[in-house]
């Protein structure tokens, strides 16, 4: 089945206000940049994302905030945003910030259809208010719910025409669970080949979790902080 599409705009039909989505990525590392901009441009309102970061002031995510078209983030790490901030001390934005490992859990939970789990991270800690708790082995565990959405969205480094992903290094952070977790999947991809070109053992994401695939342009691949010896 061929699910290639022609680009971004065309792939990102059917997003509308109010919809959940589950957006791949490290940081800035391994983002869906062309469908963030089509997002952009498509004037969608009233969103609720789920991503371990919110972006940068001018990339990433942070160009959906900029435009106030999201109403909720469901994040771990948001520190690098200035517009965030504002938003959430201002109440322009609802904000539910989760430990690093839950959130990951959450959307594989989501993908492999588990209702709910019980994890330590949190006790004791805001992360726990109004939350289930119980004991195992004499430590205090939460009950988390996992997480799905309306579309996920993910980049991934190559790409068949079935919908087979391969993501590379720092990139596949998230991108591989929340792949498996939105009702439909959209993938970016840097590189796309012919069905039966990519190794199967190499294979992340199965073709069967991918509704829409298509051929990135113009990745900037920014990156947050570069580093260099003097």
């Amino acid at each position: 089945m061929n699910k290639v599409v022609k680009n971004a705009t065309e792939a990102i039909q059917g997003i509308a206000d109010n919809m959940t989505l589950m957006l791949g990525g490290f940081g800035l590392s391994g983002i869906p940049e062309n469908c963030i901009a089509a997002l952009v441009e498509s004037n969608v309102k009233g969103l609720t994302c789920i991503s371990n970061n919110a972006g940068v002031d001018e990339f990433g995510l942070g160009l959906l905030l900029k435009k106030h078209q999201i109403k909720k983030m469901i994040s771990s790490y948001v520190g690098e945003n200035a517009e965030f901030e504002r938003q959430l001390l201002s109440g322009e934005l609802e904000v539910e910030l989760i430990p690093q490992g839950t959130l990951a859990e959450r959307c594989r939970a989501g993908g492999a259809g588990i209702p709910a789990f019980f994890v330590p991270a949190g006790y004791g800690s805001e992360v726990a208010d109004g939350k289930e708790i119980r004991e195992f082995n004499g430590k205090m565990h939460l009950l988390e719910h996992a997480l799905t959405a309306d579309f996920a969205i993910v980049k991934a480094w190559k790409g068949d025409t079935h919908g087979n992903l391969i993501y590379r290094h720092t990139a596949n952070n998230f991108n591989q669970a929340m792949a498996t977790a939105g009702k439909i999947t959209i993938a970016e991809v840097e590189e796309l080949v012919p069905a039966g070109t990519l190794d199967p053992n190499q294979i992340h994401t199965p073709g069967i979790f991918v509704q829409r695939i298509f051929q990135a342009s113009n990745l900037e691949k920014r990156i947050e902080f570069v580093t260099t010896r003097s």
